[in-house]
């Protein structure tokens, strides 16, 4: 091998090396505030360059309501579609617990199996499929579906959990409460071939501490 290909071939390693070192030396925009839990948007079992954006999360084909949530993501102006989107959901089943199978690690372990991540198409929809959660045992906390964002750049960060306008735990003082995080979680749903609708469309950065303005 010639002396002046192995200087190329060293220079190629050593620019591919720095450039590395870089990306991981940039810092991501710390959004959101306080955040337990969000790192489990990283315990994807698919790479994020490979998610899809529909899910249908496991337990579907057990008993009860079957749902289908959708919508769109937007940037943080409302109209722009937001592309490349990992969405992280989680919720409880039909006895109001987080289930485990007793094979989960790390964030699994608390949020159960009832979950999945789906990222967003060049038209920032998202679409999965579940069953409708049940309350907390013994409580008045409302049914709800957990979500997590993760956007290039800027850390994960909590929206506003997924609620159901119909359900009677959903009292008027907890929707003065809503904090609007990334828009309106509260759905209207419907009926369709036995399957409930809802869509929810979703703003990046509203209501978000710390979220650039532009």
């Amino acid at each position: 091998m010639k002396p002046s290909l192995i200087t190329l071939i060293i220079v190629i390693f050593s620019l591919r090396a720095c450039a590395q070192k870089q990306e991981k030396a940039t810092p991501e925009i710390d959004v959101g505030g306080n955040c337990e839990g969000c790192e489990a948007i990283f315990e994807s079992p698919v790479p994020f360059n490979e998610l899809n954006w529909i899910d249908t999360l496991p337990g579907f084909d057990e008993p009860g309501q079957k749902l289908a949530i959708s919508g769109s993501v937007f940037k943080l102006d409302g109209k722009t579609p937001a592309a490349g989107i990992v969405l992280y959901v989680y919720h409880t089943n039909q006895k109001g617990i987080y289930p485990n199978k007793g094979d989960e690690n790390g964030w699994g372990k608390r949020h159960g199996y009832l979950r999945g991540w789906i990222k967003t198409n060049n038209s920032g929809q998202y679409k999965f499929y579940t069953l409708i959660p049940a309350s907390y045992p013994n409580s008045n906390n409302p049914k709800h579906i957990h979500i997590t964002i993760k956007e290039p750049g800027k850390n994960a960060y909590w929206i506003d959990d997924f609620l159901f306008g119909d359900d009677p735990l959903l009292t008027r003082e907890l929707r003065n409460k809503n904090n609007f995080r990334g828009g309106n979680g509260i759905l209207s749903t419907s009926h369709q071939k036995g399957i409930m609708i809802a869509k929810r469309d979703i703003i990046l950065g509203e209501n978000i501490p710390g979220y650039p303005k532009e």
